[in-house]
C-alpha cells in the first residue's frame, strides 16, 4: 500500500538522514550569491560617485573661470548640483583655487586679481560610505582636480553691453 504521509518511494534519492541538507546548501549558496550581488551594486555606486566627483571639479573649474571671484559659494553650490546627487557632499568638499602663470596658488585672489592665469577645482575630505548589509566601510575619494585657463572671471570687456546678470554665476 502507498503511504501519503511518508516518502517511502523506492526511487527516492534522499535518505531519511539527508533530509534538510538541500536547505542548508541553499542557504549557504544564497548568502554567498547575495553578498556578491550587493558587492557588485556597491562597486557601481562607487564608480558613479567618483564620476560625479570628477564632474563636480570640471564644473567648478569652468564656473570659476567665467564667474566673479567673490562668487565662490555660488560656484561651489552650482558645481555640486546643489547637493542633489551626493547626499553627504557639501560646499566644504570643493576647493576653488586661483593660480599665477607659474601655477603657484594665489593666496588672496581679490587683491592679486591681475596675476590670475589659471583656476582650479579640487575635491577635499570627501568619503564614500558603503551600504552593504552587515559590512560597513568608508573609502576616501581619490584626488580629483581640474585646472583650466582663466577667462573673464566675471568681468565684462570694456564697451560690452551687459543686460541683466549672468544666471550661471
Amino acid at each position: 500500500m502507498i503511504s501519503l504521509i511518508h516518502c517511502s518511494h523506492p526511487h527516492s534519492t534522499l535518505k531519511r538522514t539527508e533530509r534538510g541538507g538541500t536547505l542548508v546548501e541553499f542557504s549557504i549558496v544564497a548568502a554567498v550569491f547575495f553578498m556578491v550581488l550587493f558587492g557588485i551594486i556597491e562597486f557601481g555606486r562607487l564608480m558613479f560617485t567618483w564620476n560625479v566627483l570628477d564632474e563636480v571639479t570640471r564644473r567648478g573649474a569652468r564656473l570659476a573661470a567665467v564667474c566673479p571671484i567673490d562668487a565662490i559659494d555660488g560656484i561651489s553650490d552650482r558645481a555640486s548640483f546643489h547637493g542633489a546627487i551626493l547626499n553627504n557632499f557639501s560646499n566644504d568638499n570643493l576647493l576653488i583655487e586661483y593660480f599665477d602663470e607659474n601655477s603657484a596658488p594665489i593666496p588672496d585672489p581679490t587683491t592679486d586679481f591681475i596675476n590670475i592665469r589659471f583656476v582650479g577645482a579640487k575635491i577635499i575630505n570627501y568619503q564614500f560610505q558603503g551600504f552593504i548589509p552587515f559590512v560597513t566601510f568608508i573609502l576616501p575619494s581619490p584626488d580629483f582636480q581640474t585646472v583650466l585657463p582663466s577667462e573673464s572671471l566675471g568681468i565684462a570687456p570694456v564697451g560690452a553691453v551687459v543686460s541683466g546678470s549672468n544666471v550661471d554665476c
